[in-house]
């Protein structure tokens, strides 16, 4: 506490020192509405920062003149010299306070009832400041600088980097002196100290700002009567401290408006079905190069309905309004002096809030956004850009110019050649996938609108993430890494939404750093966290009629489409792993050997597409030329005359297209019948003595659809015995049995036995046996 009560001290002072100027200056022009705002805002702010510093006797000063400086807003006084008189006196009066506080000397307040009443309109009293301690002020325990002279220093050391690293290049070109390359290197070092110390100056944790807010959440509850929690995430966020200090009144402004206007009364809490106590999360966090501060409680939310009323009260067109769209209704609520607040408190109710923070926020180029649940609560979410910060970077090349990507945005960087990726062109969109893992990916060159380098290397791809999912970035080349000093670039440059500031690396070279969030957004791939849209498409999607299917190229040249259900994935494998073994076309894949359809010639292909098929206990593997769009099969097929490999035809866009028949692909290519091994009956080998059943009939039973066994587990039954005739016929009782002959024919009218080469036989006497069970 004595550390924000110091900055509010030498905040206080600051502001103080040009505010009687501003407040004389304002007399001068009454009409001058920005003056007016400039001293309003201090006196609200001041009476806010008291609320949890406990300063009552401040509170009690700025209070009084924010109601005279409210009517005057409001147009229902007319600023006169007598009004002028009192504001600048409380504001002498604030100063002397602030000084005492800082001095740890007494103040008496004798006077103070007399300043206050001296601001009631019609008084004819000149306000005096009661003698005090006269301004004496304590010992300045640190030094506050002004934020151009720390940029100066910044870019000041950027520059000594820059020279340093220009005359060890020329260093290197030549014959190096060892005591001229020793005194380099301690310039180096001192170079690297003070530049990580000048950049220290200006990056400070973000818990100076959230510091306050628990003792401030505490005291604005209990003075509404309301019970809330406040959880506190990110405090060890580091931002530029110019950045907080912009950030602290519109940080005190939101959150005191979510308790008072978002947070219920317990009572209204308990009607609602909500816990009566209330839940306010703040919290922070890094997102490549912003920063982003979230505000949410579990309150009633905003209602635009009382936010139209209000708008139509304070002169409003209803019929604009209520033509709004829903988010352009919510934005209302960042309409200069417009308050939900139908009664004025020390907290709310004069229409000082989310105009204040918008513009604010705006100021140092940020933006604000509002996801409003009606009901169930309120978030607010703060962007905030990197001014001025030091990162980590890489360096990438694209079309013969230099980009930056954040370290920490890049998960891995790979080459297009590597094994462990596959590139894929499905509806004209690029697919990458790394260890079975897909996602889109992006040229830069593409989205940027450049022109691509003419090289015969390799395309580098970084993997990138961002906070709502992962994509890959393909550029021709990846450089260096450096730590960079970030600086925001033109206006123009920054409204484009692919960058995110500007640097000047050591080679000297202007670079731009790349928002990755805002690649993905340009390119069109849709990360954000409005969910409204995403539900429409979903929406969208359930609407339509039809059964998403893959559009390909088989290897005969037909166009053919597939159920995307029955798909799980599309695959490259060389040529060399797919053999004819065992009467038909195999191929390894990870390791494993998959049944390998396909219509069309296979052999003098150097590497084919498969289609990966899936069912819930099989996998076969369909050869195809190559995969050309996802699309949505129409109500209106044709079926096939005959069974066989083609299950109909549909009409898309005017092509007859055929569609694959997965069952029969399935019946005629699988291995199994894709039984689970406790569905698929037993047969028990009896009488093996040379190991011949095992060798050659276990296949055979295995492949349709039993599970041998050469001994039962405790509590497990056959279904079906297979023994040699001349084995001895210890469970006949148990189960069904069926007997091996080695002769060609039978001994006679009762001998059963199957002739043990008689493939189609054998099969048939073993349906038979397990039919009557």
């Amino acid at each position: 506490m004595d550390d924000l009560l110091q900055e509010f001290i030498a905040e206080t002072r600051e502001t103080l020192e040009a505010l009687s100027g501003e407040i004389v200056a304002w007399e001068a022009n009454p009409d001058d509405k920005s003056r007016l705002d400039a001293i309003f805002r201090f006196v609200h702010t001041v009476k806010g920062s008291c609320g949890f510093l406990d300063l009552p006797r401040l509170a009690r000063l700025s209070h009084a003149a924010e109601d005279a400086l409210a009517q005057v807003r409001c147009g229902e006084r007319t600023p006169d010299t007598g009004l002028v008189n009192a504001v600048l006196a409380v504001v002498d009066r604030i100063g002397e306070i602030v000084e005492a506080i800082d001095s740890g000397e007494s103040l008496d307040d004798t006077g103070e009832d007399l300043l206050i009443a001296a601001l009631a309109e019609g008084t004819d009293m000149i306000a005096a400041a009661p003698a005090g301690v006269g301004g004496q002020r304590a010992p300045a325990r640190s030094v506050r600088l002004n934020v151009d002279l720390l940029d100066r220093m910044m870019s000041g050391m950027s520059d000594m980097v820059l020279a340093r690293n220009e005359l060890a290049r020329r260093m290197r070109e030549g014959n190096i002196d060892p005591a001229l390359e020793a005194a380099l290197e301690r310039l180096s070092l001192t170079v690297g100290e003070m530049r990580d110390t000048v950049t220290r100056t200006r990056m400070q944790k973000i818990d100076a700002l959230f510091s306050a807010l628990p003792r401030m959440v505490r005291d604005t509850a209990a003075g509404l009567g309301k019970s809330v929690t406040l959880h506190v995430e990110g405090s060890d966020v580091e931002l530029d401290r110019e950045m907080i200090e912009m950030m602290r009144d519109p940080l005190v402004h939101i959150v005191r408006n979510s308790i008072d206007h978002g947070i219920e009364l317990p009572a209204a809490r308990r009607n609602s079905g909500k816990r009566e106590n209330g839940r306010l999360n703040v919290s922070a966090r890094q997102s490549g190069n912003q920063i982003i501060i979230e505000i949410s409680d579990d309150g009633r939310g905003i209602d635009t309905e009382k936010l139209i009323a209000k708008m139509v009260q304070n002169g409003g067109d209803e019929r604009q309004l209520r033509a709004l769209s829903d988010r352009g209704k919510l934005e209302l609520v960042f309409e200069p002096g417009l308050s939900s607040k139908d009664e004025v408190s020390e907290i709310s109710g004069r229409g000082v809030g989310m105009d204040v923070v918008r513009a604010a926020i705006e100021q140092i180029g940020g933006r604000v956004e509002l996801d409003n649940n009606p009901g169930k609560g309120l978030r607010i979410a703060i962007h905030v850009p990197l001014t001025l910060s030091i990162i980590s970077a890489i360096v990438v090349g694209a079309g013969g110019q230099r980009f930056a990507i954040p370290r920490q945005a890049i998960e891995e960087i790979v080459t297009d050649g590597s094994d462990a990726i596959r590139i894929d062109t499905i509806g004209g969109v690029e697919v990458l996938t790394v260890r079975e893992r897909r996602m889109p990916m992006l040229n830069l060159c593409d989205v940027l609108g450049i022109e691509p380098a003419r090289s015969e290397s390799r395309r580098m791809i970084a993997i990138v993430s961002v906070p709502e999912g992962s994509y890959a970035l393909g550029a021709d080349t990846v450089l260096d890494t450096e730590e960079l000093v970030i600086k925001p670039a033109s206006p123009a440059v920054m409204s484009c939404g692919v960058y995110a500031g500007q640097t000047l690396p050591d080679s000297g070279m202007p670079m731009l750093l790349l928002d990755c969030a805002g690649l993905a957004s340009v390119a069109g791939l849709d990360f954000s966290s409005d969910g409204s849209r995403e539900m429409e498409e979903e929406a969208a999607e359930a609407a339509s009629p039809g059964i998403p299917a893959l559009l390909f190229q088989d290897l005969d040249g037909v166009r053919r489409a597939v159920p995307l259900a029955a798909v799980d994935r599309v695959e490259q494998v060389d040529a060399v792993n797919v053999r004819f073994a065992a009467g038909r076309f195999r191929v390894t894949i990870d390791g494993r050997i998959l049944p390998l359809a396909a219509q069309g010639e296979i052999q003098g292909r150097d590497r084919l597409n498969v289609l990966r098929l899936k069912d819930d206990a099989n996998e076969i593997s369909y050869a195809i030329n190559e995969a050309i769009d996802i699309i949505v099969l129409p109500e209106d097929v044709t079926p096939a005359r005959e069974a066989g490999p083609v299950s109909g035809v549909a009409l898309l866009d005017g092509e007859q297209v055929e569609l694959l028949d997965v069952l029969w692909v399935f019946d005629t290519h699988a291995d199994r019948d894709g039984m689970g091994d406790e569905e698929r009956p037993v047969c028990l080998i009896q009488g093996d003595e040379g190991g011949w059943m095992a060798s050659f009939v276990r296949p055979l039973l295995e492949t349709s659809g039993y599970r041998v066994a050469f001994e039962l587990a405790p509590g497990e039954t056959a279904s079906v015995v297979l023994s040699s005739d001349d084995a001895p016929p210890a469970l006949a009782e148990a189960a069904p049995v069926v007997r091996l002959r080695r002769r060609r024919v039978a001994a006679g009218a009762g001998d059963d036995s199957v002739y043990r080469y008689d493939r189609a036989g054998l099969l048939r006497a073993l349906q038979a046996k397990t039919g009557k069970r």
